[in-house]
């Protein structure tokens, strides 16, 4: 059963939300003394008015959300943060077209980190401030931040955070998701709060270190430089970034349990933990080895670029040192194949997911398994624990729905005029979340010049990546809309 009411004045109340984050962008304007300020204030001002008369209209609504409520929900509050999150690039100017805007805000807030932008370095300090604001909002959710600061929806709250959170099998670290989500919140503001820190006295001034803190924690990419960390041309600055792009592409519920319960074993006898770093190990000394013979890089630079890139596109973060696409093929098939991988579920990283992948690794070797013993029973496990059918089944139906929306994308892309290797990238990134391509929308370019139906396309792709399909696609069966 639906409640429309419900459903908008919460919608209503989270653009409260959103205005509240903006005021920081408010904040870099006036120490900044910058002539955008109006903007901003417009916007908000947009923001809030929305959200009171939405909230007004729906007053007296009931505070039990349901299962179809809460998918609703989240699938129309991550687009009308959306439309309202690029109101300061269309009102300032600096994106005035609204498919641009959007494009760029929904990349943001899906921590895709692909950019329209051609000289970022042109944009003033409050709205880079708000693009890297857009990553961290999203990178642990847009209703994750209401319900661990602002647990005002009751009973509902549990469906709120079904609806929108990610990876097969989700763990909860307290009966109450409200304090789940606060202990989460609490790691993910503490990686941030040291990597700002680490950044500083790695060479950045305060401001690049604050963004690119936001930007590296959420695992969205993007940078207050055209030419991304490359253009700080430090070592150690790339070593920073490694560590903390590594540190985010971890289950933040094992972090937790790690910091704060002192149980580094379980880190460390976790399945997904040890495939997610074999899986950095094992291609980037692949991939540097391979750099090393057939690029004038020295030892330690073939290995920091493969390790930096390899991290980079395996948690879908896609900041660049290289343009990986002048590499060898081989290479950067090896990057394209991490693209579809992903780092752990649990994480703010898209794509796949280890968990996922192990399990349909076990279960296709489990199917061998019984062909030589067809009487055999055989149970999927990870990390001891049987993985019940139910999850088997919803991790296949999953990989199903990824490859076929992925191919739907190489299609469309490829009717609108691009070649095979150009679509084929677009999709794969815009999908997984990543941020780069390949051909000519890599690390390094811009997607500015994209046909405006791509840039749409690839929108839903970032949307339906984010959220995992179900929570988007749902709405449009014929099931869910039914009554009982």
């Amino acid at each position: 059963m639906f409640h429309p009411k419900l459903i908008f004045r919460i919608v209503g109340l989270l653009l409260f939300v959103e205005a509240i984050f903006l005021l920081g962008s408010v904040a870099v304007a006036l120490y900044y003394d910058e002539a955008i300020l109006s903007s901003l204030v417009i916007s908000i001002a947009s923001m809030l008015g929305a959200g009171t008369l939405l909230a007004y209209i729906c007053r007296g609504a009931e505070r039990n959300i349901s299962r179809k409520d809460g998918y609703i929900i989240v699938t129309m509050c991550w687009v009308v943060f959306s439309i309202f999150g690029s109101l300061p690039y269309i009102i300032s100017g600096y994106i005035p077209d609204f498919t641009d805007a959007f494009f760029e805000t929904v990349s943001g807030f899906t921590t895709t980190g692909a950019s329209i932008l051609n000289d970022i370095e042109s944009l003033p300090n409050s709205l880079l401030f708000w693009r890297a604001m857009t990553h961290w909002i999203g990178g642990l959710g847009i209703v994750f931040f209401t319900v661990a600061i602002f647990p005002i929806f009751g009973m509902g709250d549990v469906n709120l955070f079904a609806a929108e959170s990610i990876g097969p099998m989700r763990s909860k670290l307290h009966p109450r998701i409200s304090v789940t989500a606060r202990w989460i919140l609490t790691i993910y503001v503490g990686l941030t709060i040291a990597a700002v820190v680490a950044f500083f006295f790695a060479g950045m001034g305060w401001f690049d270190s604050v963004c690119h803190s936001m930007s590296v924690v959420s695992t969205g990419g993007f940078s207050t430089k055209q030419a991304s960390i490359a253009a700080f041309n430090s070592p150690l600055i790339e070593y920073v970034t490694i560590l903390f792009m590594f540190l985010a592409g971890i289950n933040l519920s094992l972090q937790y349990l790690f910091i704060f319960k002192g149980r580094a074993k379980q880190l460390f006898r976790d399945t997904e933990f040890r495939t997610y770093s074999s899986i950095v190990i094992i291609f980037s000394l692949f991939i540097a080895f391979g750099l090393f013979f057939t690029t004038e890089m020295d030892v330690e630079t073939s290995f920091r670029t493969s390790l930096f890139q390899v991290i980079s596109i395996q948690t879908t973060t896609g900041f660049a040192t290289s343009n990986y696409v002048l590499w060898m093929p081989l290479l950067w098939l090896l990057l394209c194949a991490l693209m579809f991988i992903g780092a752990s579920s649990g994480s703010t990283s898209g794509a796949m997911k280890c968990v996922r992948i192990s399990i349909l690794f076990k279960v296709v070797i489990n199917e061998f398994k019984r062909i030589v013993h067809p009487n055999a029973v055989i149970p999927v496990r990870m990390a001891g624990k049987v993985v019940p059918s139910p999850v088997q089944s919803a991790i296949l139906a999953y990989t199903v729905i990824y490859i076929l929306v992925l191919i739907v994308g190489l299609f469309v892309n490829m009717g609108f005029g691009l070649d095979f290797l150009d679509s084929f990238g677009l999709s794969v990134t815009s999908l997984g979340n990543v941020g780069p391509g390949f051909g000519d929308y890599g690390p390094m370019d811009s997607f500015a010049t994209l046909p405006v139906g791509v840039k749409w396309f690839s929108m839903f792709q970032m949307l339906v990546g984010r959220l995992e399909f179900f929570a988007v696609l749902l709405l449009f069966t014929p099931v869910f809309w039914k009554k009982r």
